[in-house]
Formats: C-alpha cells, sequence, structure tokens
C-alpha cells in the first residue's frame, strides 16, 4: 500500500469536551511529522487556530507545518465547553464515518478517533451502538473486535470488558478467549509488523489458580486451550499469575498480555504510562486508534487538557500504518 498517502484521519468526537483543543495542540506539537487531517466543523475550534480546509487528506501533506488540515463538517449547533448539545450528533456520527470511508478507499493511511458521548448520540440521533468500537464493527462489517490498550512500554488486550466482576466467570469461555487470543496474534502481525508475536496469557483467580486451590478455570480449561492453541502455531505462555506479569523484567519476555477482565489489564498500564496509554482496535480492515481517556467535559475549555494520548495515538497509527505488510 505504498500508494496510500501516511495521514492519519482525526474525528473531531463530542465538540463540546477536550477533543477540538487537543486536537490543536497535537497539530502544533507534531506537524508534518505526523501529518493528519481533522474531520469537524470549524466553528467548533479554539478561537485563533491557524486551519486550512481541504478536499482530500492528501492536501495536508503540502500544508500541514504551516496549518491545521480541515475537512468540513457543517454540525447543526454550536460547541461550549462542557455542555454537550444533542443537536450536534448527526455531525460527530457522520464525522466518523467520513473518516472511515476515507482510510477504506485508501485516501488516508489510518484514522484516530476522539472521545465521543454516547448520551448526546443517542439523545440526539437515536445511536444504537453500545459505544464508538461497535459503530466502527458495524461500518466496516466484521461481527468482534478487540480492544488493545498500549503504550512504549506495554501492550494488553482484555478478554472481558465492561461488565460487573462476579459476572467475568461466565462470560469468559473458551470461544471468547479463543477469539481474543487469535485476533490479537494477528493484529500484532498485520498492524504492529510483529512477525512471530509472543503473547503472555494471565491467570482469572490469583495465582493462576494455584492449582485448584484458589479457583479452577486454570485447570478446567484455560491450560488446556493454551497447549492447543501453542500447538497451532501461536507463541502462548501462561496462566501466569497477574501479580507477576506486568513488571520490567516480566515485560520484556512478551510483545503483549492478554488479561481476563477490564482492571487486570488497564490498572498496569495506567500506571506505567498514564499520560500516553493508547486504544487500538484489533479485528477491523483498517487501522484504528484514539486517546484513553474521555470527553473530560469538566475540564474543557480551561487550558488544561493534556494532548499526550491523542499526540501518542496519532503516532501509533502512523506507525502501524507504516509497518502493515505491503
Amino acid at each position: 500500500m505504498t500508494d496510500v498517502p501516511q495521514v492519519v484521519a482525526l474525528s473531531c468526537g463530542e465538540p463540546a469536551g477536550i477533543g477540538p483543543e487537543i486536537a490543536v495542540a497535537a497539530w502544533q506539537k507534531l506537524r508534518s511529522a505526523c501529518p493528519f487531517v481533522w474531520i469537524g466543523d470549524p466553528r467548533h475550534l479554539p478561537e485563533g487556530t491557524e486551519f486550512t480546509l481541504v478536499d482530500t487528506p492528501a492536501q495536508a501533506l503540502d500544508i500541514c507545518d504551516q496549518t491545521l488540515p480541515v475537512m468540513p463538517i457543517a454540525f447543526d449547533g454550536d460547541a461550549t465547553p462542557g455542555r454537550a448539545d444533542p443537536r450536534n450528533a448527526t455531525g460527530v456520527i457522520r464525522a466518523i464515518e467520513t473518516a472511515v470511508g476515507l482510510v477504506a478507499n485508501g485516501a488516508a493511511a489510518a484514522i484516530c478517533t476522539a472521545p465521543i458521548h454516547k448520551k448526546a448520540l443517542i439523545d440526539g440521533a437515536g445511536f444504537a451502538y453500545p459505544g464508538h468500537t461497535e459503530f466502527l464493527a458495524a461500518l466496516a462489517g466484521v461481527d468482534h473486535v478487540v480492544m488493545m490498550l498500549a503504550s512504549a512500554q506495554l501492550r494488553v488486550v482484555p478478554a472481558t470488558i465492561h461488565i460487573p466482576l462476579r459476572d467475568v466467570a461466565t462470560a469468559l469461555t473458551p470461544d471468547v478467549l479463543r477469539s481474543v487470543i487469535t485476533i490479537t496474534a494477528r493484529g500484532l502481525t498485520a498492524q504492529f509488523g510483529i512477525n512471530a508475536p509472543r503473547i503472555a496469557v494471565a491467570g482469572l483467580n490469583p495465582h493462576a489458580g494455584e492449582g485448584g486451590a484458589m479457583g479452577q478455570e486454570e485447570l478446567d480449561w484455560i491450560n488446556e486451550l493454551i497447549v492447543q492453541m501453542r500447538a497451532d502455531g501461536i507463541a502462548l505462555t501462561g496462566p501466569h499469575p497477574a501479580d507477576t506479569l506486568f513488571h520490567a523484567a516480566a515485560r520484556a519476555n512478551y510483545d503483549a498480555v492478554i488479561a481476563m477482565y477490564h482492571d487486570q489489564a488497564l490498572i498496569p498500564i495506567k500506571t506505567l504510562d498514564f499520560d500516553k496509554g493508547v486504544n487500538v482496535t484489533l479485528g477491523l480492515p483498517f487501522i484504528r486508534t484514539s486517546p484513553d481517556h474521555g470527553t473530560a467535559f469538566d475540564i474543557a475549555g480551561k487550558g488544561r487538557a493534556n494532548p499526550s494520548s491523542l499526540i501518542e495515538a496519532l503516532k501509533m497509527a502512523q506507525t502501524m500504518a507504516a509497518a502493515r505488510p505491503l
């Protein structure tokens, strides 16, 4: 795909959140080092932003050093920091759809998505998806995607995500874990350029069950699944006790960790690299990254938003695009 411009399409997200201001801060930091085009209503950018309207992402390559390239979408409402306006819901959705269309037809190398506010999308447009990721999967026509949290220090994938802890052992089935591992292995190769990825699997129970003394799932099926998938050619280890899996020496032995539930995955990466974690969606037919935070209504428009995670998300999208096999 050497003919695809290495430009990232950045959808604006919720205009009343910190998305517009961190997009400008990211452009000021990155410029031509990581060219991107912002998709949204330029009225929602911070006052005084230097921007230029473009028709295609490729045009960003010539102007991104001097000005923020913007592919405009007209929204129905203004943007008041901290106060979501449901009238803007249709525009937010169109920005996401536009970004997906650009990467699908080869006009952009990857997409990065600023945070959305689900309630505003439901109220204003009857948004029918549990979240951003599910909407992207529907647009791409895929059934199962995987969330990876990534930074320079750690890549981790939660096998189950936003469910109560009491439900994890039921939701985590052999089919679910097999699918998560398979998608992760493929994504590490196809999108990170790691030809033989090494994946460590965390145990579900404390001390990975300690031989059944602290839980049976490892003995009942997790061990066997890992052995089966290793025989299929995936370089798997585990299940490992989660409390010894994330220190520096352990991290040198794998390219990614499969964690069993939300906090088992997110606590270590947010401890190691809170401001620079990136949300990566694996299993899509295109590259998608996003900052690992929400709309932050409480600080929107106050000049306090930290753009570090968005900067890392844009840079990671560019790096992943460059690493994709030709």
